[in-house]
């Protein structure tokens, strides 16, 4: 209880010095979202009334210190009250709640897809070590290594394109995009996903399959494995009992890099692909200098990852009791 007090009670001056951070990485880039908008106008051949500008930034608060900006930001943000994006002109929890549902789907269907493989790929290759799937296994995984995964993305939609006729652009069929909730469009989401499931999933798969394998391998190899396979332990049932439990652990401590993910998804592939998640929504506010927008999405990651690093802690502690000890 000690451990997980203390742990606990790291997580209020973590977030707010990653408030603080997070409102100056959003400060750095020179100018605002005006300056952005008076550019964009001015490249269209538009005439821009500069007084308009200076009252439209004085609404926003732009006008203001940096750190008076920040509090403003902040109280809302504790709040609940995550502003008004600049460029969309409506509320951010709008703008964030119309994808985030579409984005933690397919997230938790990437990861269960990630973390099945990864596991059962591993043991295998770490118990039948040299093995013909264990060097296919690991061919595979440096492929997947080594291809981005919006290379793949625009591979598999060129040969979906060419060889089959269809388009796996997107989450949806052009007659369901705009259409209401129904089991039809639901039907129809299924046969979009499978794409950006396996696109996103590819590279971490391929990284865990490493990691599982590796770490099993050494687990394997110490004398209480030995001992009990000595003793008449039957063999899956030493691997499974210790070995697989103490190999996981490198598995655990990504715990804290998933939250974040569920959220925010694999950027470049979703715009890659049209998907109607807060990647490309994310990337677009960044872009444009939208603050209240960009910088909501971005504190919403960073205080996820301070979470799900304080669940990876636990689950370790939990697993490794060593680990509470030290």
């Amino acid at each position: 209880m000690a451990y997980v007090a203390r742990r606990s009670l790291m997580l209020v001056p973590t977030i707010f010095i990653i408030s603080i951070l997070t409102f100056l990485i959003m400060q750095a880039p020179p100018g605002d979202f005006m300056t952005a908008y008076i550019a964009t106008r001015e490249a269209t051949g538009e005439q821009v009334d500069i007084e308009q500008v200076e009252a439209l930034r004085a609404a926003y608060g732009l006008d203001q210190p940096w750190y008076e900006q920040y509090r403003i930001w902040i109280t809302s943000f504790i709040q609940g009250d995550l502003g008004v994006s600049f460029e969309w002109n409506r509320p951010v929890t709008e703008l964030i709640g119309q994808r985030l549902a579409l984005t933690i789907f397919i997230s938790i269907l990437t990861i269960l897809f990630t973390w099945f493989l990864a596991v059962a790929i591993g043991i295998y290759s770490a118990v039948y070590q040299y093995s013909p799937f264990d060097y296919l296994f690991t061919t595979i995984g440096f492929l997947g290594l080594a291809v981005p995964n919006f290379m793949l993305a625009l591979i598999l939609m060129f040969f979906a394109f060419k060889y089959l006729g269809v388009s796996v652009g997107g989450l949806f069929s052009s007659e369901y995009v705009n259409a209401p909730w129904s089991v039809e469009k639901f039907i129809d989401l299924l046969h979009h996903i499978w794409i950006p499931i396996i696109v996103i999933g590819t590279s971490g798969t391929a990284s865990l399959i490493r990691v599982m394998r590796a770490n099993l391998l050494d687990e394997l190899k110490k004398p209480y494995v030995v001992t009990a396979q000595a003793k008449g332990v039957p063999r899956w049932k030493a691997i499974f009992k210790y070995p697989v439990r103490m190999a996981l652990n490198p598995l655990l401590s990504t715990i804290g890099w998933l939250l974040p993910a569920i959220i925010s998804g694999d950027i470049i592939v979703s715009v890659v692909l049209s998907l109607q998640t807060i990647g490309p929504l994310y990337l677009r506010a960044l872009q444009n200098q939208d603050m209240f927008l960009a910088g909501s999405i971005l504190m919403i990651l960073t205080v996820l990852t301070v979470f799900g690093t304080l669940i990876s802690d636990l689950l370790l502690a939990w697993i490794d009791p060593r680990i509470q000890y030290r």
